[in-house]
């Protein structure tokens, strides 16, 4: 098959012909109609995070079965599915306590390593991103990362439900808990924001103050819910959120990944709210929080949170539902459709900020 493949960390992708194995155990394969372009994937491509290379990237995919392996027995031939990065052996403490997320022991959805690899070119084993390996024309994964969609799902926006949505939304929903009355802040209104924002709304929080560098990217945060907005490049964005809500918000959510920007998170909270980091930072990242100041005299809370603390069994089921009722954004959030040999120019693009979501369709 053709997949999009990195050699190393700061290279181009470059679409080549790898070998793709046949589904064994639990496995299911999928054909790829859909593959979104995430922030983590460029994050992996273009700083040395210590993941092994070279690679398939992508893992916010939608396709369709066209095989599964002996042992499965909840998908067949034909159906629609989302894939998605969150792995659970289904017996541990955190997956039978309906926390996937939580797994831990998420290993188990991998091949044994004297297996054959699922990917490879040649002799020589391809590391499939996150278990997926998504910009590729099929993808082989294990059946309990595999969610089933309607078929009137379009694929493109069915592939979006698979990380963006579920990370965002499902900070705000599961992650935070937000309630009606509550107020908020979410600095990053990139596809991952615009979903916190979209939650947030749908939970009937009080005020959503969205926080970003591009006046476009504002404009489309009022589009999915925000009650104010914030241009970081004019104003001190702390500062502003404090005058707006008359002290600080009670949840703030740092979609970014970077220092600044998840101090600035935590300094926008009122007495008693969380920061929530849903970025992905560099490895061995430090924040500068004050424990007797931040976290004792004004009883802040700093939560990280993983894939929208979501069982995706669950919630990508139900976002494609309130989609389908019209109750839930998702053409909005895509910017452009590509083919699979414009990925490069597709992360540049996300590089630059100047689109929410591209998403593979031609391969």
């Amino acid at each position: 098959m053709k997949a999009a493949v990195i050699e190393a960390v700061g290279a181009p992708f470059e679409v080549q012909d790898v070998t793709i194995a046949g589904p064994q155990g639990h496995e299911v394969l999928v054909e790829v109609k859909a593959s979104g372009l995430c922030h983590s994937d460029l994050h992996v491509a273009s700083a040395n995070v210590g993941f092994p290379l070279p690679a398939v990237l992508g893992h916010e995919v939608a396709g369709v079965v066209t095989a599964v392996g002996p042992d499965v027995t909840g998908f067949r031939v034909g159906e629609h599915v989302v894939t998605s990065p969150v792995h659970s052996c289904g017996r541990c403490r955190g997956c039978l306590t309906g926390k996937p997320y939580q797994c831990r022991v998420p290993q188990h959805t991998q091949r044994p390593r004297e297996a054959q690899p699922r990917l490879s070119r040649g002799t020589d084993p391809l590391t499939q991103f996150i278990g997926v390996g998504g910009f590729a024309e099929q993808v082989l994964v294990h059946e309990n990362t595999v969610v089933s969609v309607p078929h009137d799902l379009p694929f493109d926006r069915a592939a979006l439900l698979g990380c963006g949505v579920v990370t965002g939304a499902g900070a705000a929903l599961n992650t935070a808990r937000l309630r009606p009355g509550d107020t908020v802040a979410v600095i990053g209104c990139g596809g991952v924001g615009l979903n916190v924002i979209q939650g947030a709304a749908l939970a009937g929080a009080q005020r959503i103050i969205a926080v970003d560098l591009q006046s476009a990217k504002l404009d489309l945060a009022r589009e999915f819910g925000a009650t104010d907005t914030v241009n970081a490049a004019e104003v001190d964005s702390v500062q502003a959120v404090l005058d707006t809500t008359r002290g600080g918000v009670t949840h703030a959510f740092e979609v970014i990944g970077l220092k600044a920007t998840a101090e600035n998170a935590i300094a926008m909270l009122d007495v008693g709210g969380t920061a929530y980091l849903i970025g992905v930072h560099q490895p061995g990242a430090t924040l500068n929080v004050t424990p007797f100041g931040d976290l004792m005299g004004r009883q802040k809370g700093i939560r990280g949170v993983a894939m929208g603390s979501a069982n995706i069994k669950v919630d990508i089921p139900m976002f494609a539902d309130l989609y389908l009722q019209g109750r839930f954004k998702l053409d909005e959030l895509i910017s452009q459709r590509i083919s699979l040999a414009e990925i490069d120019h597709g992360y540049e693009l996300l590089r630059g900020g100047a689109v929410a979501r591209s998403v593979i369709t031609s391969f």
